[in-house]
């Protein structure tokens, strides 16, 4: 009898597992059908999830709650749904530049609403109450910028309480006394899965209530989850997943909800290739948040082993932009093997709403330990710098009369402009654009200079590389954004 009852219990795991798999796959296939078209680019604003919020609040499944302001007076609203006594409370963009999970937030709402899933949303929402409260960090995100408008970060605020919206965490949290909470992120894009030339795209944690990082049934819950959730984005981005560090850190924020005895998931956001506004990424937030929902609903994350947890690769930093390795480098008549680290960083304009890339090299010498999102072997390739072309144009019109590609065959990096427009700082052509007064620096390869220079072999120029963007010149091949506008 006992052996038969182990039997039909095995055999309803699998059919739940089954169910769990064929669910996420169906996720995925399907969100375009979900995604909010509002929300197109990383840079959201207050102002555009305000009038999705409004939207809601006419919908009778949901309550639609003010529970705080930012310092500077905008809301903070918290979004329940469902009718079960397991309390989820889900919170995004605690950091004002880290929006990915905010716009997965509300394409979830948009899976809700839909006449779609219909089983899965019943057990979901019977069992469960779902909390949210995105944008927690408004007034950052009106900069895009990490901190608050008081300076500080909130996720290290737990203990002293000074931030209005570290208070309201703090006050949503304990009125809930939510059984499962979600911690949701943006990590930085050069983060890799451990040991490996993959970038980390989701990095998850359980983070630590205790200096000894001890696990009791709390945390564990936590890590089960994670397990699952990892399994289902391996299918996506396989070998992308990293396992963040997990020092405890008595300030912060995931590591007090998880000792005040809510099961708390870290899910961090990193990167992935040529998705430079993280929409792949955010619908992998949408999968592994609504997978991790409904494996807490039918409550299959028990079964999970904790040990597998540790299985999952730690973080590691070791990625660039652009990689290029065993490239030759000539310095006062001697010739050197090197390597050549260089990342993109983001310049927003003032409205905070876009933004240009200024390249810099991050790091030179043996680079052999590290990974690029590209990489290029250098091997026979000599540096060379750039040359101005020799005649001044008028204005930036003049550059639709040009050839680009070919200047930069013959080694010219910069354009001489008589008329500058004093606003502009970059342009889209691969090419920088000079004062007529100006005068370019000799080429040294330092760390913190602006990469730009020629890649030459046999004789011929085959590589650019303007402002840290490879470009092929055979080819045309390339992701390049901008170049640079230096004046007198």
């Amino acid at each position: 009898m006992k052996q038969a009852f182990t039997s039909i219990m095995m055999l309803f795991f699998i059919s739940i597992s089954s169910q769990n798999i064929d669910f996420t796959s169906n996720l995925y296939e399907t969100y375009e059908n979900y995604k909010e078209s509002s929300l197109k680019n990383r840079r959201i604003k207050y102002k555009n999830i305000k009038p999705l919020i409004d939207k809601l609040k006419e919908d009778s499944k949901y309550t639609v709650k003010k529970v705080g302001e930012s310092i500077e007076g905008r809301d903070l609203n918290l979004v329940s749904v469902g009718k079960g006594n397991i309390n989820v409370f889900l919170w995004s963009q605690m950091h004002g530049d880290e929006p990915t999970a905010t716009q997965a937030i509300f394409d979830i709402f948009n899976f809700l609403n839909s006449n779609d899933f219909s089983e899965e949303k019943e057990a979901i929402l019977s069992k469960l109450t779902l909390h949210f409260l995105p944008m927690l960090n408004p007034d950052g995100a009106e900069k895009y910028t990490r901190r608050n408008t008081l300076g500080i970060d909130i996720n290290r605020d737990a203990l002293r309480l000074q931030s209005p919206e570290g208070r309201t965490l703090k006050n949503v949290r304990d009125s809930l006394k939510a059984n499962f909470g979600f911690n949701l992120h943006d990590q930085s894009i050069y983060y890799n899965a451990e040991r490996t030339d993959k970038v980390a795209t989701i990095s998850y944690l359980a983070p630590a209530y205790n200096y000894e990082k001890e696990i009791n049934e709390v945390r564990a819950n936590a890590m089960k989850v994670i397990v699952f959730m990892n399994q289902i984005i391996q299918k996506y981005a396989s070998g992308q997943v990293g396992r963040y560090n997990d020092d405890f850190e008595p300030r912060a924020f995931g590591d007090n909800i998880q000792k005040w005895g809510t099961s708390t998931i870290l899910i961090e956001s990193g990167g992935y290739k040529n998705d430079i506004e993280k929409q792949e990424i955010r619908k992998l937030n949408y999968v592994s948040i609504l997978a991790a929902i409904y494996t807490i609903a039918n409550g299959t994350y028990k079964d999970i082993s904790v040990e597998d947890y540790e299985k999952i690769p730690q973080n590691d930093r070791k990625l660039f932009d652009l990689k290029i390795q065993g490239v030759t480098y000539q310095l006062l008549d001697k010739k050197y093997i090197i390597d050549l680290g260089i990342n993109r960083f983001e310049v927003d304009d003032e409205n905070y709403s876009s933004f240009y890339n200024v390249g810099r090299i991050i790091d030179q010498g043996d680079l052999s330990t590290f990974f690029g999102y590209e990489t290029l072997n250098g091997e026979g390739y000599t540096i060379e710098q750039g040359k101005v072309y020799p005649e001044t144009l008028n204005s930036i019109d003049d550059l639709s009369d040009l050839d680009i590609y070919q200047l930069l065959k013959k080694g010219v990096t910069y354009l001489k402009i008589e008329d500058l427009p004093d606003d502009k700082k970059y342009l889209k052509a691969p090419i920088h654009l000079i004062g007529s007064e100006y005068k370019i620096p000799e080429l040294k390869i330092n760390v913190g200079a602006n990469p730009t220079f020629l890649l030459k072999k046999d004789g011929k120029i085959k590589y650019a590389i303007i402002n840290g963007f490879l470009i092929d010149l055979n080819s045309k091949q390339n992701n390049f954004n901008n170049a640079l506008i230096f004046k007198n």
